[in-house]
This record gives structure tokens, C-alpha cells and sequence, in this order.
């Protein structure tokens, strides 16, 4: 069972408490304390002054404080919902944290980074449904997007916008093309990846999508180049708009749908092999390293 689906049932489970609080169990429980206090000034009356209370001030708040408080059940529901709201709807609506779980982003984001995603930039969604509400900002080419896998809605995932609906994206000999212009990169020093079974040198370059959004990847120089040799390709809806070779790949980005790919070129699981990403299953665009433990020098934002 996902997180969402069980915060959203604590919402309403414990909404459903407060409301019967503030409605009924609240004012039952002054009832008693206005009955018992009562019948404390009753009783004081009827003593002889020698035996009464001295300290009646003080046992008639206890007294008024006893009737009042609420039972353990109530204080573990209704006392909590107030802040389990407002951690589903700042998760639901404005930001939401996540854990990296592989190297696919590698060398931008590392196994075991916690990140925030935006939740409102492209349009506000509703929770579970995924349903969108607003309207929002469109996802633009370098975006770094978290967005549930086609064939598993289960399960999050992180890549890169590569493509937007009615590219034509084409990846070949390890170099990136879209709409028929190439994708500039300029070399940077070899990346060690330790991620990969006993550790790897990676040609590692700096990409610059619509000349403006620099970020960086890397490739295998071992890995084949036909994405057929290294992972099973899917069949997947518009699988008709993609073309393999021995080369690459060449494919037309459908209406309402992105092409996603992760940083580390060889090693990422992506829409090379499973396809494209519907619009309905984009959650968020990811901007914000805000723990690493054990590398605190890796805080901050990212492209």
C-alpha cells in the first residue's frame, strides 16, 4: 500500500474524530465538568465551615481538568489532525521529499540523496487520482521530473525531459538529437561510477538542451550502442512511432506524452525501452538536494 493512500486515510480518520469532537464529545465532556463542579459547591454549602476544603479553588479546577481531557483514543485521533492535514496537503500539493534509489541520474543525483519535488509548477493534481486541477507551467527540455512508471503507477520514478510532445528524438552513437539539431556536449574529465560491479571509468560530458539548460551525463564506452543488445524493449503504447538500429534509436514524441532519460546513459532504465510518459502520471519536477548522509557538501539545488 503506498504512503499517499495511507496518509490520506489517517486524514480521514482522524477529520472524522475531530469533527465528532468539536461536535459532540467536547461539549459532553463540559457538560459533566459544569455538573460536577456543581455539585462540588453543593456540598461545600451543606459542610459546617470547620471541614471544608481549604484548598477548594485548587480541587475544583482538578475536578473541572479530570472531566475534561480527553480519552486516550480521542487524544491519538482528533488531537492529531490538525497536523497530519497539514503534512498531506503541503506533501499532496506544495512539496514532497524523496530518496534516490539507484544511479540512473548519476552524476547529477547520487544513490541515497533526499530531494524535494515541486508539486505546483505544473499545475496542482489531485491525491491518489493524480487527477490535474490547475493548469500550471508547462514541463520544459532538461526539466528533472519525478512521475509514477506506465506499467507499474506504484512506482515513482526520476529521469530527464528529453523530449516534448511532437519531438522527434534521436539518440545514436551516443549522441543526442532532437527535432533534427544535435544536442551540443563538451568533454569533461573521465567520472568514476562506484555504483557499477567493481567500479567503472564513464566518458562524462556537459549537455546543454536548447542552448541554455547545461546539465551534465555520462556514457559507458563499452556499452553497445543498439539499446536492443542491452535491456528489453517494451511493448508499449505508440510503439509504431519508434524506429531501432544498430545505431540508436529514432523516435516521434505522441500528443500529451515526454520522452524521459536518466544522466547516466547506459545505466538508466528509461523511455528507450518502455516507452513514453503520459501527462497524467507526471508528479512533480524535482530541484532541491536537501540531505546526503554522510555528504553534507551535496545540499542544494540542481540542474
Amino acid at each position: 500500500m503506498n504512503f499517499e493512500l495511507i496518509l490520506f486515510i489517517f486524514v480521514v480518520v482522524t477529520g472524522v474524530a475531530w469533527v465528532a469532537e468539536k461536535l459532540f464529545f467536547a461539549r459532553q465532556r463540559r457538560k459533566a465538568a459544569d455538573a460536577a463542579v456543581a455539585e462540588f459547591d453543593r456540598q461545600q454549602k451543606r459542610i459546617d465551615e470547620r471541614y471544608a476544603d481549604e484548598h477548594a479553588d485548587e480541587t475544583r479546577q482538578k475536578l473541572r481538568d479530570d472531566k475534561l481531557r480527553q480519552p486516550w483514543w480521542l487524544e491519538y485521533t482528533a488531537g492529531l489532525f490538525v497536523v497530519v492535514f497539514v503534512v498531506f496537503f503541503v506533501r499532496s500539493f506544495v512539496v514532497e521529499p524523496y530518496k534516490i534509489p539507484s544511479g540512473s541520474m548519476i552524476p547529477t543525483l547520487q544513490v541515497g540523496d533526499f530531494i524535494l519535488v515541486n508539486k505546483f509548477e505544473y499545475g496542482l493534481r489531485m491525491p491518489l487520482t493524480n487527477q490535474r486541477l490547475t493548469q500550471g507551467a508547462p514541463l520544459t527540455r532538461g526539466d528533472v521530473v519525478v512521475f509514477r512508471y506506465p506499467f507499474d503507477t506504484s512506482q515513482d520514478y526520476i529521469k530527464r525531459v528529453i523530449g516534448l510532445p511532437g519531438d522527434t528524438v534521436v539518440y545514436a552513437s551516443k549522441t543526442l538529437t532532437i527535432n533534427g539539431k544535435p544536442v551540443p556536449q563538451t568533454s569533461l574529465p573521465d567520472y568514476y561510477d562506484d555504483e557499477q560491479v567493481g567500479g567503472g571509468m564513464m566518458k562524462q560530458f556537459r549537455e546543454t538542451l536548447d542552448g541554455q539548460r547545461a546539465n551534465l551525463i555520462m556514457n559507458d564506452p563499452r556499452a553497445p550502442l543498439d539499446a536492443r543488445q542491452v535491456g528489453q524493449i517494451f511493448d508499449y503504447p505508440y510503439r509504431q512511432n519508434c524506429t531501432y538500429n544498430e545505431l540508436g534509436f529514432i523516435c516521434k514524441v505522441p500528443p500529451g506524452h515526454y520522452f524521459m532519460m536518466g544522466d547516466n546513459r547506459d545505466n538508466s532504465e528509461d523511455s528507450r525501452y518502455w516507452g513514453f510518459v503520459p501527462d497524467s502520471n507526471i508528479i512533480g519536477r524535482a530541484f532541491f538536494i536537501w540531505m546526503h548522509v554522510g555528504q553534507f557538501g551535496r545540499i542544494g539545488s540542481f540542474q
